[in-house]
């Protein structure tokens, strides 16, 4: 193509017809004055794999049962989780064993999204959250108490979030596309189980029943 060549593609570009560019600073005017009306957020893809969350059942029993799956499976090598065995007298997850450790390093993480598609009992989804800075390494690893959500079923919001509407809803629906129930055979059945917050999940386009 040569330079002049790569030169014309550059300058197509250019012009009010490709103008996609919108007034946003990072969420500076809506935290100085509460004003939002030129720091509006592009609006996001149904499935937009963001910041995760681990969930909890409709009787706020936690879902994630320590398996390790979700490490194991992690390409950048991110997630760190430890099992424990459940205390038969006071359970935290419905298994015999729970995540007693669950970190998530997101100076590594690539929000590929394998994790949400390993777990076996739906217990690690993805909010819509993308914009999350840190001030330190330290707040760039996220722990089982940061990540989990609060007794509402909402993920919780730390001060270097900037959360906006509806980017702490339906975080399930990427998974719940791909991997319904777990089995390939099962896709368009609805089997999985309610979520604190949620209740049962209605399914998505295409997946209204057997």
């Amino acid at each position: 193509m040569g330079y002049l060549g790569g030169l014309l593609v550059t300058v197509r570009q250019h012009g009010r017809r490709n103008r996609v560019t919108t007034e946003y600073s990072g969420g500076r005017v809506w935290r100085k004055k509460r004003n939002d009306k030129k720091d509006q957020k592009i609006e996001k893809p149904e499935r937009l794999h963001g910041r995760h969350v681990l969930n909890r059942y409709e009787d706020g029993m936690e879902k994630c049962i320590g398996c390790e799956l979700c490490a194991g499976v992690c390409p950048a090598r991110c997630i760190y989780v430890r099992g424990k065995d459940n205390d038969p007298m006071n359970p935290t997850s419905p298994g015999e064993r729970f995540g007693f450790v669950y970190e998530i390093n997101y100076l590594r993480c690539i929000h590929c999204d394998l994790c949400v598609e390993a777990c076996p009992t739906e217990a690690i989804t993805e909010t819509k959250l993308f914009e999350f800075s840190f001030t330190n390494r330290r707040d760039a690893i996220y722990t089982k108490s940061e990540l989990l959500v609060g007794e509402d079923g909402m993920p919780q919001h730390m001060p270097w979030e900037d959360w906006r509407e509806g980017e702490d809803l339906n975080t399930s629906g990427w998974m719940r596309a791909t991997a319904p129930s777990g089995d390939v055979d099962f896709r368009g059945i609805v089997s999985w189980s309610g979520e604190l917050g949620y209740g049962t999940r209605a399914p998505e386009p295409g997946q209204d029943g057997e």
